[in-house]
Parts: structure tokens; C-alpha cells; sequence
């Protein structure tokens, strides 16, 4: 599903919290400002503010959730993922934990660039955003052990750095949609191409732009059809020119990213992410759960299992392709894996 559309239907569930209510509890909203926020170029920013809801009793066992790219964490509290995980007796019920979804540095209604220093924010990457949600749980909320991180796609990448970077932080780890490589391959090749095509659009003026660049929303649903859908997905939904085209017309007339300079940062924070080199230094359990036909991460490379061999304790759920799965977008939705994640809890508090 694009990215746009992601973050449309996140923000009508949000906003639906009667709804909401009835399956888990209401959702609360907070805020938090981080002083003297160093980034891993030098820069320091006197202050970084973080947004951020939570579910549930904060007196619970902390539970982690994170974003993917361009989303934030209302595109978590929808039908298909929250709706399937959050309610009484299911995998992360919030009457048992303490559910944490930080919107990530530089999205959401966290600081970001479209705020005042637009092309002139300083360039953070995955280490930044990590270390972001670690001063957030820390020092703005008093957690200093959770029992679970879980993330979807950046917020999978973000998962494998969180294992890293602080290993005793967490008793289990769940990466979704992600692995734990260089990125490199098509995955970077059409993030750069999107990056690139909204960059060289004269529109853009080098992000002095005083209204949003039109390539901003062509890069944005290429960048979905290309790499989120899988084959079988799209020839379900698609197996003539006419429902082709019907589908291509309804994500170019749904909603755009807000804004050209926030999308181009969020998508190159990934650049230099290679957690490859520090899988060793995991000591929490792990459980990677990605998709047979998921475009950015594709299993037939073979880097997964081998990445998975410096894991001490961590496994593979793959789910399989089929006309009901959406490649890179499969995982949003709950129902693929949530017996498997109900079963890995289980394992780990034995």
C-alpha cells in the first residue's frame, strides 16, 4: 500500500477513537522535547521534540512498536495490525502491556524539517532515529527495560539496531519486513531513483520550494507500485489494463506526503544502514518475520539465513506469497504472523 495512503487511513483510525476504544483501550498522545539532540554528523540541535501515543497502563510491562518510512504511529493503530494484536486475549493485549509508538525523528508530528530548517536540517540516519526513542523511553518516560521492541519495515531496521546498540534493553526482538544488511540492490537503487526524481524536478528549487513539487506524488506511488504489492498480489487485483489503470487512478488521487523535503529525508536516513557488522552483540531473542514475495527483501538472496547465523536464538517466520499477501505491505497486516508472535512471547517467558 503507498505511503500516502498508509498515513491517510492511520490518521482517520486515530481520529476514530470511540471505535477504537471498544477492542482495546483508547489511545493517549504525548509529547516530549529532547535538549542538546547530537546527531551522528556532529550537529546539535538545542532541542528535538518527540511525539509519541501510548495503549494501555503504564504500571504494565513496556512493549515497543515502530513505524515504517513515512508513516507514523497513527498507520499502527488501524483494523489490520492494532486491531489484531491489541484486544483482550490477543498477542499484545493492552490490558497486559504497556504499548509505546513514538512518531520517529524527522516524521509524524515529531521534529522534522518542513518545521523551519527545510534542506537545512541536519542529515540523521537510523543511528539518530534509534538514539531518539532510547532518550524518549529513558529519560522522558523512566523505561529502562521493555519486554518486547516490534517494528515494521524502518521500524524492522530499527529493531535490529535497538538489539545493537542496547542489548539488555529487551527480552525479545520482532523485526518485520526488514533485514539486517547494507542496504543495497533495488531497495536502495529505487529509494535513490525516487530521491532523484524529486530533487531534479525544477519545482523542487533545492528545497526553497513554495508549493509542493509535483513529483513528490508521481516518486511516491512509483516507489509503492514497484516495491510493495507482490506479483501474485497485483494480478489478483489487477489482471486487466482497466483494473490497472483503475488502481493506478485511485493512489495518484489519494493524498500525497506533505511535504518534498520531510519524504526525501526520511527515505535517504537509510543510506548508510548496515547492521550486519554488529549481529553478534545481540543477546535478546529474536524473531524476523518477513513475506515470500516482499520486493525490498527478497528471500532468494539468501542474506537473511545467513545474517541469522550470528544471532544467537533468532529464527525466521517467511510468510508464504499468495494472492491475499502484498510483498513489502504483507506484514501491516497482523493476521499473516500474529499466532506466530503469540507463540514466540510464549517461548520467551518460559
Amino acid at each position: 500500500m503507498r505511503v500516502g495512503l498508509w498515513l491517510l487511513l492511520g490518521s482517520l483510525l486515530f481520529g476514530s477513537s470511540q471505535a477504537l476504544a471498544a477492542d482495546y483501550p483508547t489511545p493517549k498522545q504525548g509529547d516530549w522535547v529532547a535538549s542538546g539532540f547530537k546527531f551522528h554528523t556532529g550537529e546539535v540541535m538545542p532541542s528535538v521534540h518527540l511525539h509519541y501515543v501510548t495503549v494501555g497502563d503504564p504500571r504494565n510491562e513496556a512493549v515497543l512498536v515502530l513505524h515504517g518510512t513515512g508513516q507514523s504511529s497513527a498507520a499502527m493503530l488501524n483494523p489490520a495490525f492494532a486491531g489484531e494484536l491489541f484486544g483482550p486475549g490477543q498477542p499484545l493485549d493492552a490490558a497486559k502491556y504497556y504499548i509505546i509508538l513514538p512518531d520517529a525523528l524527522g516524521a509524524g508530528k515529531s521534529t522534522r524539517p518542513s518545521e523551519e530548517l527545510r534542506a537545512k536540517f541536519p542529515h540523521y540516519d537510523y543511528d539518530d532515529m534509534v538514539s531518539a526513542q532510547y532518550r524518549l523511553l529513558t529519560e522522558g518516560l523512566g523505561i529502562h527495560h521493555v519486554r518486547l521492541i516490534i517494528g515494521n519495515s524502518m521500524g524492522g531496521m530499527h529493531v535490529w539496531l535497538w538489539g545493537e546498540a542496547h542489548p539488555d534493553f529487551m527480552d525479545a526482538l520482532v523485526p518485520m519486513a526488514s533485514q539486517p544488511t547494507e542496504m543495497a540492490s533495488r531497495n536502495w537503487m529505487l529509494r535513490r531513483m525516487m530521491i532523484e526524481s524529486i530533487r531534479q524536478d525544477p519545482a523542487y528549487d533545492n528545497g526553497n520550494y513554495t508549493a509542493q513539487p509535483p513529483s513528490l506524488r508521481l516518486a511516491s506511488v512509483f516507489m509503492g507500485i514497484a516495491t510493495s504489492g507482490g506479483t501474485l498480489g497485483y494480478q489478483s487485483l489487477a489482471p486487466t489494463r482497466a483494473l490497472a489503470d483503475r488502481l493506478v487512478d485511485q493512489r495518484l488521487a489519494a493524498p500525497p506526503p506533505a511535504d518534498a523535503n520531510d519524504f526525501i529525508y526520511q527515505w535517504e536516513s537509510s543510506a548508510d544502514y548496515d547492521a550486519a557488522p554488529g549481529l553478534n552483540r545481540i543477546t535478546a531473542r529474536l524473531l524476523a518475520i518477513n513475506s515470500a514475495d516482499d520486493e525490498r527483501n527478497p528471500p532468494e538472496t539468501g542474506l537473511m539465513a545467513a545474517a541469522l547465523k550470528h544471532v544467537k536464538g533468532g529464527a525466521l517466520f517467511l510468510i508464504p506469497a499468495s494472492a491475499e499477501t502484498r510483498g513489502h505491505g504483507t506484514t501491516a497486516m497482523a493476521r499473516f504472523w500474529k499466532q506466530q508472535l503469540a507463540d514466540f512471547l510464549a517461548d520467551v517467558l518460559r
